[in-house]
């Protein structure tokens, strides 16, 4: 699915949940407004963003006809939730990564590649010391964005918030078809998981076969995940909570929940080297006497057009709409990587796996994989199942977007946002053991070919190659690439309800 608006569900609670309280960037991506920037604030006076916070037009998940003209969200890091009053021992109720932060520590930073060039140390933002308070998400009509920004801001704002950045976007109309172009000149946003907000799966079971509809709990908090549990979120008394503003939580309805119908957001500032990626490949095209365009495909694992580099399935896939030529498809039947490298960039975002290796499809064939036994490929089972590890995403681009070994030399990027209810399990894992590990798929000496630092590790003192399998015998290796993809800034933050927002912005000092 592009990353468009997804498909409405019903507005109704029988449906599963109650949109009004959901911030709406959980559902939609908002393209139809096509200019957007995220503020990044340092909070000044508790009680003067409190007090903002009470008037804040935020923009619900409700379905409304026409679609608005304008949107805003608001997320806080852990420090912001502090600075505005929540007692230490609810904060303590979110998960050690939120509360950390992205820069908390060297042995994060390392995991998540956040080394060299990309070392916090060299951010813009977020690094430790100077970490937002709160992220203010805005989003309007063609020319319309300037005017929005000083509407939401109100009596309290000057008051409440100093400025730390603002990172401006390009506008979403850069698109081929209708799909975004992220600054390399590929078409993005085509792949999303499809949430299960009615919520029909049958959970805590295994998946036998690829899908791409995912569990709601896996992306909003209060609800059962794909191991049909709840993940951890603050609790309160309902002494804490006299106005009753916050819902009981499902799963201990003695408490209010704080976390229901939230979620965490990641956002990440990533530079990419238009330019220098390009005249690279330009170069190795003509050393190989192969197209340049065709080794950037297969670093992608995409055509520039978005098609991917495998056949589409004739078969559905649950979550993918029928008419979806650019999803409909795994990587089953190419376990080699013969027209899809292995390490290509969309194989290690997203797998497209199920729990089990090969066509387990039958109880017979699940007995034989379950021992170990039958024909599947010797790598089937060095991946991880996809579906604990699904991101949605909400980025996007800045810059001119002019790809091209003669691209302007203006900076270009992404303003990468991911939303999901466990950072750990979901962003932290995509991003070390398949985007950073030079280890995924049971290959050596090279990580992601677009996002990977090419810093030497331990055991592994080279990384800067990528291999493309030959049918003819030995994989073609491109040596020397350079890091495409440089981190500017990032930080966690909490996506809260509607109910949640109002709640804090009731406390006290």
């Amino acid at each position: 699915m592009a990353q468009s608006d997804l498909k409405p569900a019903a507005d109704s609670p029988s449906a599963g949940v109650a949109f009004a309280d959901v911030q709406g960037i959980l559902r939609f991506a908002h393209r139809h407004l096509t200019e957007a920037s995220f503020v990044l604030l340092r909070i000044a006076d508790a009680a003067a963003a409190r007090a903002w916070l009470r008037t804040a037009p935020v923009t619900s998940a409700a379905t409304g006809t026409p679609l608005p003209d304008t949107a805003m969200h608001v997320a806080f890091t852990s420090e912001g939730l502090r600075r505005l009053g929540l007692p230490d021992d609810l904060i303590a109720g979110f998960s050690d990564e939120f509360i950390q932060g992205m820069a908390g520590d060297d042995d994060r930073s390392r995991r998540l590649g956040d080394v060299g060039a990309n070392s916090p140390q060299h951010w813009r933002w977020g690094r430790a010391g100077d970490v937002p308070h709160v992220l203010v998400m805005l989003y309007a009509r063609a020319a319309g964005l300037e005017a929005w920004t000083e509407a939401v801001k109100g009596h309290s704002w000057a008051a409440a918030f100093s400025q730390a950045t603002v990172l401006t976007t390009a506008s979403a109309t850069r698109s081929v078809d209708g799909l975004s172009r992220e600054p390399f000149g590929f078409v993005d946003g085509i792949s999303q998981p499809e949430i299960d907000w009615p919520m029909e799966l049958q959970l805590g079971k295994p998946v036998l076969t690829y899908r791409n509809r995912s569990a709601l709990g896996e992306f909003v908090l209060g609800y059962p995940n794909e191991y049909g549990k709840f993940t951890d979120r603050p609790l309160v008394d309902p002494a804490r909570d006299p106005d009753n503003i916050l819902p009981a939580a499902q799963d201990n309805p003695a408490c209010r929940d704080l976390g229901k119908n939230g979620s965490y957001l990641v956002l990440r500032d990533l530079r990419q080297d238009v330019r220098g990626f390009w005249q690279y490949l330009e170069q190795q095209a003509g050393a190989a006497g192969v197209q340049r365009q065709k080794l950037a495909e297969a670093m992608v694992g995409r055509t520039l057009s978005g098609n991917p580099l495998v056949p589409l399935l004739e078969q559905p896939i649950p979550g993918i709409e029928p008419g979806d030529s650019l999803n409909r498809f795994t990587f089953q039947a190419d376990p080699l990587g013969a027209l899809c490298p292995l390490g290509a960039h969309i194989r290690r975002a997203n797998p497209r796996n199920a729990d089990m290796p090969g066509d387990a499809s039958g109880w017979l064939s699940q007995l034989i994989g379950t021992l170990g036994f039958g024909t599947h490929g010797l790598r089937d089972d060095l991946i991880a199942p996809t579906r604990f590890h699904r991101l949605i995403r909400r980025g996007r681009g800045y810059g001119t977007g002019a790809a091209g070994s003669d691209a302007p030399a203006e900076e270009a990027g992404l303003r990468f946002a991911c939303l999901n209810a466990n950072i750990s399990r979901q962003f932290e894992f995509v991003q070390t053991a398949w985007i950073v590990s030079t280890k995924f798929d049971g290959l050596t000496r090279e990580s992601d070919p677009l996002l990977g630092t090419r810093q030497p590790i331990a055991g592994c003192p080279v990384t800067d190659t990528f291999s493309i399998p030959q049918p003819s015998g030995a994989a073609f290796r491109l040596h020397d690439l350079p890091q495409f993809v440089t981190v500017q800034g990032g930080a966690y933050f909490f996506l809260p309800s509607l109910p949640a927002l109002r709640y804090i912005a009731s406390l006290s000092a």
